[in-house]
Order: C-alpha cells, then structure tokens, then sequence
C-alpha cells in the first residue's frame, strides 16, 4: 500500500509517498481502507520530534512508528478478535493513538477509538471531526462540566478544536465568547458564538469580563493572565496542545504543569488534560452533527502525496478550522 513515512525527525520534506506492507487487523483493532484523513497539530509535532522530551515515548532518534497521520473515515476490511460494534463494509471514522499511520491507504486501529461515520458526512468531513471535535467535547462536556446559561470563553476559537468548540458550547446551552484574529470574524460569528473578540485589536483582559469557564488552546497566556478572566469559582480548561516553540524541550508543558500545581492551592479550578477519543466521544460528536448542532468546517483539501504541503500549511499558515487529506 501507499503510505506517507518519516526516517527521521524534521520539516516536512523529509516526509515520503512509499510502498509498504498492509497492516492486519490485531486482535481488539479495525483494518480500515483509508477514504480521508485530517491533519493535526500533533502530526508536525512528531514529525519534527517535538517537544524533545516527547522523544522518549516517541523514539529517541527516529520515531518508532514510521506512518504519521492520527484521523480518517473509511471502510471497515476487517474487524479482529472481539470487535462488534463495527464489522467489515461499515462506514467508519475514528483516530489511530499514539501509533499514527493514517496518512496511508489501509490503517490498523483500535476498535476503542473506532465509530460509525455519522450520516450525511462525506469522508473528508468525517475525517475532520475525531481528534479536535473529541478534543472540544472532552473540555467542555467531561473536564468543565459546562451547563446551560454559563459564559463560556474559548480562547483559539477559529482552529480545528475550536471551531468544534464553539459549536458545543452552543449546544450544551453556554453564551460563548470566541477570541480569534480579524479574517475570521465571519465564520467564527457563522458557527454560532454569541459574542466574538478580535484579539489584534481588544485584549480580553482589558475588557472586564469573567467567565466561567475558559477553554485554552492557544498557551500563549500565562496562568495569572487567564485566570483573572474567570470567575471566583470559574474552571480553566488547558486542552494539552496549544504553542510549541521549535526545538524546546517541553513546549507548553509548564503552563499545563503550572496549572496542575497552581489549581491545588486556589478556588478556581485549573484542568488540564490529553484529549482521548473513544467510540463513546465519537458516537456523541456523530449524534450531534446529524442533528445539526455540529458541522466540521474545511479549509483545504490535499491528496495523499501532497501531506508534506498540507503539513507545512498547517504548520506555517495559520490555517482555519481542518485541513484535510483525501485517499484515492
């Protein structure tokens, strides 16, 4: 099969369209033929191996898992051992882990982070949703906890987290504040938010407002700074991803462990967490796209031998909401 593979760490031209075997289908896993794939900020980062502490579950000198690419949506080959839920023909959408290997034409997962395709989605959009869409509802429904009638900001509002995010603030019944850049007014304003703010020109800090709940995905603010924006008993969800500096040895690591720390001694809750995919999370994002509270926005698409420019795009580009990977 075709897949993209990576020898070493890197840019993006070290990526490479090759020939190599077909996965089977493990006990517990799904064998999918790859339809679409999405492209995450987690792809560039194991792609360039950082942070580099990250190495050391990653691979020390070279990644340990050759194939990088985390969503897709396809057709179940083969389901092994002790897999029901899905079975081989079934339309199917899900992430890969830890162990990559999406940007391929057939991808070995596991079963537990595997779901139906959510009806009147095409693959590409399919594809868009499991790692950012779980990501969004994972901080807002699970680690916040977010009811009707809270004011909920989201911080970061027009990438692929959240734009998801911003839609399922909506529909847990939140008054949601998005902040993001100037171009992307509109389509932030389109996805629902009740109030945003254009962060080159007002700083929410300034503005006087609390909330109370701030869901995090830039990291470009420190502790003290988001939490003067909560309320007195407000929670500060940091989702894990945020901004990497090239070539740090933990990244935004220490604001994710400063908050564990700071939020042990303060009223305020401080949750930082690593967003998990499961058929539970993927089911739920499923039910609420085919009830139209939620839709994936695309901002390109590229085939699978153009992954290294869709990377570099992302990577470089500010790209909007997901970019996406289309398997002939």
């Amino acid at each position: 099969m075709k897949a993209i593979v990576q020898h070493e760490y890197g840019s993006p031209d070290i990526l490479r369209l090759e020939d190599v075997d077909r996965p089977d289908a493990a006990p517990g896993r799904v064998l999918v033929r790859v339809r679409a794939a999405s492209v995450n900020a987690a792809d560039w980062h194991v792609m360039r191996g950082d942070p580099k502490l990250a190495r050391l579950q990653l691979g020390f000198r070279r990644p340990k898992a050759s194939i990088r690419g985390r969503d897709f949506a396809g057709e179940v080959v083969e389901a092994g051992a002790g897999v029901s839920h899905v079975l081989p023909g079934d339309e199917v959408y899900g992430e890969t882990g830890m162990i990559d290997g999406a940007f391929a034409e057939y991808v070995c997962a596991p079963a537990s982070q595997v779901a139906p395709k959510p009806a009147g989605l095409t693959f590409e959009q399919a594809a868009a949703l499991p790692l950012a869409g779980c990501t969004a509802l994972q901080g807002l429904r699970d680690v916040a906890r977010v009811q009707p009638g809270q004011r909920l900001l989201v911080n970061g509002a027009s990438g692929g987290v959240g734009t998801f995010a911003v839609q399922i603030g909506k529909a847990l019944g939140a008054h949601v504040t998005a902040v993001c850049s100037t171009r992307n007014l509109d389509l932030v304003r389109s996805l629902g938010a009740d109030a945003v703010i254009d962060y080159t020109t007002e700083d929410i800090l300034a503005a006087g407002q609390r909330f109370d709940v701030v869901l995090d995905l830039v990291g470009n603010r420190g502790l003290g700074e988001l939490r003067r924006v909560l309320t007195e008993h407000g929670t500060l969800v940091l989702a894990g991803g945020g901004v990497f500096d090239g070539g740090t040895l933990v990244g935004p690591m220490g604001l994710i462990i400063g908050g564990g720390l700071v939020g042990r001694v303060v009223r305020q809750r401080i949750a930082p967490f690593t967003a998990t995919p499961t058929t539970e999370r993927l089911t739920a994002l499923a039910q609420l796209t085919e009830s139209g509270r939620v839709r994936p926005v695309i901002d390109r698409a590229y085939s699978l031998a153009e992954v290294p420019i869709a990377i570099r795009y992302l990577e470089t580009e500010h790209a909007r909401a997901k970019v996406v990977v289309t398997v002939p």
